[in-house]
């Protein structure tokens, strides 16, 4: 008896004490962000034109691109018997393409610091919080398609082996595995 009034009383104070643990929302700390929406580290990584996991629907269906995992057009060129002049079009691509990126994130974490400073404001109305959602949503596509028309441009740079074999050193080809042991000398 006694047995099950302890089990009654601890089941009754878990039961209770339920509420209080979710009484923290998962954006508690949150709150002291310089911009609510974006951590510092999504706010870095948009300043400095970073992919971000952007334009991973071109990554994984055999669009290449520079650098991903350290394992990258750029560095296994003598892999991909990259010619010189695929080598010169891959450096201005990318050049290019981090310059661009670094502008639209630039321009995506100021819209999303206006965003901010209207609720901060308390002066969120339907026509200018429209706005700046709109202008907000406008520069993820614009940073989201310049990632991916990065891709796409790299592929039309590369012959059709060397995307194959792009494809095997990035892991995303059956014969992926024995690249990789014959890379590290096993």
């Amino acid at each position: 008896m006694q047995r099950s009034l302890i089990l009654a009383i601890v089941a009754t104070a878990l039961i209770a004490a339920a509420p209080l643990g979710r009484a923290q929302g998962s954006y508690a700390g949150q709150q002291s962000r310089e911009i609510k929406a974006l951590s510092a580290e999504e706010t870095r990584q948009y300043l400095a034109g970073a992919g971000m996991g952007y334009a991973k629907p071109a990554e994984l269906n055999g669009y290449p691109w520079r650098k991903c995992q350290a394992i990258g057009v750029l560095e296994n060129a003598d892999g991909l018997a990259l010619t010189p002049e695929q080598r010169k079009q891959t450096v201005a691509l990318m050049q290019a393409h981090k310059e661009e990126a670094k502008a639209i994130g630039a321009k995506l974490v100021a819209a999303e610091r206006a965003l901010d400073a209207l609720f901060r404001s308390k002066s969120a109305e339907s026509a200018s919080l429209e706005q700046a959602v709109r202008g907000a949503a406008a520069m993820q596509a614009s940073y989201r398609l310049s990632h991916l028309e990065t891709h796409r441009r790299m592929r039309d740079l590369l012959t059709t082996e060397q995307i194959a074999k792009y494809d095997a050193f990035r892991g995303y080809a059956a014969e992926a595995t024995d690249w990789h042991l014959r890379r590290e000398g096993h």
